[in-house]
């Protein structure tokens, strides 16, 4: 009996050690919380808080961008007056696709061969850098990113551009584009640079001041749209010229009604 209960009781033993073996540990227990909490604060700040402050931007204007903050800590001021689309002259967004995205109704957020063109200009003359980017990536990069040139930005503009051409549509992108670019310093604006430099509201403007407007949207800091110097006036003469096409081909068709 003695020898058969020892026996017994080694069994038992035996048994709850391959049992306990069997048991994931507190620390795999421990590994698998930790993973699944980060792969839930991954998803929150790479999928609901972008698609979130997006589809909150389809309905209400954006209150500030990164780049006001920034003029504005520069001491630049900020002048900021957000207009409906159908508060601003129809001829400043044909004025905007003639010189800036020509096929903004037409592609989905890229233009390949345009970014293409862009990077060997830059090569070729790093002095001077040309963009490539669609009014959808300006927007998208104006809405929700800083200002400076990396990667990290440029991968975050692209993953914004997707979700403002998903959720908002053309229109709606053209109205926050013309609304928070930069049009002089602490100028913002469609309606803040047609009062800064015209006197009037937006809904004003004439295809010449929409032209100004736009030709010095490359370097708004330098170039003025009111006693413009040459390179300026070429510029604004070309943009007026192409509106006639953006017009006649039905170019602006997605935006305007």
């Amino acid at each position: 009996m003695p020898t058969h209960g020892a026996g017994l009781m080694t069994a038992v033993t035996a048994g709850r050690r391959r049992a306990k073996a069997a048991r994931p540990g507190k620390k795999a227990k421990r590994r698998s919380g930790v993973l699944g909490r980060l792969f839930v604060l991954l998803f929150v700040v790479a999928v609901v808080l972008p698609v979130g402050a997006t589809l909150a931007y389809r309905f209400a204007p954006p209150p500030i961008t990164s780049l006001m903050v920034l003029r504005f800590f520069q001491g630049r001021g900020m002048d900021y007056r957000w207009r409906g689309i159908d508060d601003i002259s129809p001829t400043l967004a044909q004025a905007a696709i003639a010189s800036e995205d020509a096929r903004f109704c037409l592609h989905h957020g890229f233009e390949f061969a345009a970014m293409e063109k862009a990077l060997e200009h830059n090569e070729k003359r790093p002095g001077k850098i040309r963009g490539g980017s669609t009014i959808s990536q300006q927007t998208a990069k104006n809405a929700f990113l800083w200002p400076n040139r990396d990667y990290a930005r440029k991968g975050l503009e692209a993953y914004f551009t997707v979700l403002t051409e998903a959720l908002w549509g053309k229109r709606r992108i053209m109205e926050v584009y013309l609304n928070i670019v930069e049009w002089g310093s602490g100028v913002y604006g469609a309606e803040a640079a047609s009062q800064v430099y015209f006197g009037h509201s937006a809904k004003h403007l004439t295809t010449s001041e929409a032209a100004h407007l736009v030709a010095i949207l490359p370097s708004p800091l330098k170039w003025k749209a009111v006693n413009s110097g040459r390179y300026v006036q070429r510029r604004a003469g070309t943009v007026a010229e192409r509106v006639g096409t953006v017009r006649n081909d039905g170019l602006a068709g997605c935006v305007l009604r």
